[in-house]
This record gives structure tokens, C-alpha cells and sequence, in this order.
């Protein structure tokens, strides 16, 4: 590191001093709670949580404040605690057709079972400052009405029966779903690993994606089938019961996309699956998800990949910002061996080239 030319060991306690009184600010603000930040700056937590793999809002509320609202960084920590933890199994897959909705909207179907539910968004919202935000005056909460918690049904699934929608691939039990935090990655690689990269992965790396998508790179012409944005039970399987038990409940965004339609002499045509899933309200998260999800699934609907959205080791290998960061922030360490290494090349190279030069201007004279 600098320690040889900072001062060693006391240079980087100071350092350590530093960042902690740059985080705190001015002493007479006062200081940032976690709840506060888990409660105000719940979109923030989602992410956190979502591209750190772990569901836990106080802890990723903590990497923030830790962080100083470096997403990144945040993201960074919660993985690197999330490692020391023991593992004791998989939870039963979600069922979010039962999810209890607090916000589903559907840009194919205007009338749709369940109805339309804008929910908390800011989709509707003029973007202008609000001056009123600077004051800590109570806010307006509408009155709530009874909960409905009637299981809505998918677009997806409505598609489905009149089989216009490709099928669903049903889980296969028997199969052993692959971990890429305990495995690396390797090429060609399966649809479970694509979707738990593009989980973890940066929403803005994902949101450029997925945008490429949209402006021709890539064959894909989507529509948002469903978005939906609520509480999903989860269930793990006790051994000892041998039956599944409620864990509790969890927040998610899901999106599925429903993709331009395929076809061949045997199948009739039909439109093809996009799939987004994530902790929290993380609708641009999950809609960019669920574009590069259709992209990558270009080889398996025998479509030519010719796109950066397409190609799934540029995507796998490229949208992880926790590896991202650590391969472009070690430019900051010295490399001063490497440097000298490369001055003292160019010095030559450069000394070889003027003595040429000179050459070539002495036989021109001679030949004068």
C-alpha cells in the first residue's frame, strides 16, 4: 500500500479517524438514525438488499450509514457479512400468484381480475422539488380501507390458458439449483444462474441493458405483462415435520415481461417470457431484469445473438459492481514498479526513434 511513503500504520488509523468524522458531519446536525433510514429511504435499503443477496432492512439501513451513501459500497458490506453466516438449507419457491398486493399494474390488459392498483409510485408525480420537504411537518396519510388479500392472478398465467404465452417451466425438484456465490461461474451457463446474477447485479449496468434492448440491439419488443409489488410468504421444509413451515413474510417487486412471439413448422406462435424478480420496490431493477433475461435467452429459443445484451458471458461476467469496483478501484494502488517497468520501455523506444530519425536525415544529406 502507501505506507512506506504515508507514515505506516499510524497514517492509515488517522485515515480511519478521518472518514469516520466526514460521515458524521457537522456535529451539531443532528445524527442519522437507522430506523430513519430504513423507514425514509426505504428504495435505497431495496437495493441494497437485493444486490447484497440478504433481507434484512436494519443491517442494510447500517451499510448505508457505514457506507456514506455509497450504494455501492453498502452493497459491498452487506455481502461480506452475509458470507459469515451459516447456511441451513433453501426455503420452498415463492408463490407470488398469493402475494398480498399493495401495488400491480399491467400495461397489456386495462381490465385485468383484481383491477389495476397504482399503489405507492412516483410515476404520476410532477418532478419538481418540494419545497415542504424541508420541514418536518406531518404528512397526509389517506385513509385505509380493508385489505384484499384474494390471491390476483397473473397476466402471465391468464396468457397461459389460452396457451398464446410459452409454458412456464415447472420446478424440477430433482435437480440441484446452482449457487454462483459458492461456485464460480462457468459458460454456457444455466437460466437459475443468469436470473441470480441479474439479481445481484447493478440496476444501472441492467437499466443500460435493457435499454439497448429496446433500441434494437437485441430482439426483443416487450410489454410490461404485470408488475406487482407486495408480501410473499416463505416456507421452509422441516425434515423432522415433513411439511413446509412459515418463516414469515417477505417484500418483493416481480415484472414479467411478455416478449415478442416465436414459432416454428411444429408450434404454433406464441409470446416468450421476460422474468425480474427482487427484494423490496425495485420496479426498475426488475423491469430491466426481466429485458436482459429475454436477451439471454436467445440461444435456448434458437435465436442469433449478435448483441452485448445477448451475450451472456459479457453480461454475467460484467454486472457484478461489487467485482466491478475491486478490479477498477485497484488502479489506486501503487503500481510503481509496473510504471517504472513501462517508462523506461518508452524511454528506449524513443531514444531508438530519434536515432533513426537522425539517420534517415543523414543519408538524405548524403545522397544530396
Amino acid at each position: 500500500m502507501y505506507v512506506a511513503v504515508k507514515g505506516g500504520k499510524r497514517a492509515i488509523e488517522n485515515a480511519h479517524k478521518l472518514l469516520a468524522r466526514e460521515r458524521r458531519g457537522d456535529p451539531a446536525v443532528p445524527d442519522l438514525s437507522i430506523a430513519q433510514i430504513s423507514e425514509q429511504l426505504t428504495l435505497a435499503v431495496d437495493r441494497v438488499m437485493t444486490e447484497g443477496s440478504l433481507y434484512d432492512r436494519e443491517l442494510a439501513a447500517l451499510a448505508i450509514k457505514q457506507a456514506r451513501g455509497d450504494m455501492i459500497e453498502a452493497i459491498f458490506l452487506l455481502r461480506a457479512f452475509r458470507a459469515t453466516l451459516p447456511r441451513f438449507g433453501a426455503t420452498e419457491p415463492v408463490n407470488t400468484a398469493a402475494m398480498h398486493v399493495r401495488r400491480r399494474i399491467s400495461s397489456t390488459f386495462k381490465d385485468i381480475p383484481g383491477g389495476q392498483i397504482l399503489g405507492p409510485t412516483f410515476d404520476y408525480t410532477h418532478r419538481l422539488l418540494d419545497p415542504s420537504l424541508t420541514q418536518d411537518a406531518p404528512v397526509a396519510v389517506p385513509a385505509q380501507g380493508e385489505v384484499d388479500n384474494t390471491p390476483m392472478p397473473r397476466v402471465t398465467d391468464i396468457l397461459g390458458a389460452d396457451g398464446l404465452i410459452e409454458t412456464s417451466p415447472d420446478a424440477k425438484l430433482d435437480q440441484p439449483i446452482g449457487d454462483l456465490t459458492r461456485e464460480p461461474l462457468g459458460f454456457p451457463a444455466d437460466r437459475d444462474l443468469r436470473l441470480q446474477n441479474l439479481a445481484r447485479g447493478d440496476e444501472g449496468f441492467l437499466l443500460a441493458l435493457g435499454y439497448s434492448t429496446q433500441r434494437g440491439f437485441g430482439r426483443t419488443h416487450p410489454f410490461a405483462g404485470e408488475i406487482r409489488f407486495g408480501e410473499v410468504e416463505v416456507e421452509f421444509m422441516a425434515e423432522d415435520a415433513g411439511f413446509a413451515l412459515p418463516l414469515g413474510s417477505i417484500t418483493l417487486t416481480e415484472c414479467q415481461m411478455v416478449n415478442q412471439f416465436k414459432g416454428s413448422a411444429t408450434e404454433a406462435p406464441c409470446f416468450t417470457r421476460g422474468y425480474g424478480l427482487a427484494f423490496g420496490q425495485s420496479e426498475r431493477k426488475t423491469m430491466s431484469m426481466a429485458l436482459v433475461d429475454r436477451a439471454l435467452r436467445a440461444r435456448e429459443l434458437g435465436e442469433e445473438a449478435r448483441s452485448p445484451a445477448q451475450d451472456e458471458e459479457f453480461v454475467m461476467s460484467h454486472s457484478d459492481n461489487v467485482q466491478a469496483t475491486g478490479f477498477v478501484e485497484h488502479l489506486k494502488l501503487p503500481h510503481y514498479v509496473d510504471f517504472q517497468s513501462e517508462l523506461g520501455l518508452l524511454r528506449k523506444l524513443r531514444k531508438e526513434f530519434e536515432a533513426a530519425k537522425e539517420s534517415d536525415v543523414t543519408l538524405a544529406e548524403a545522397a544530396e
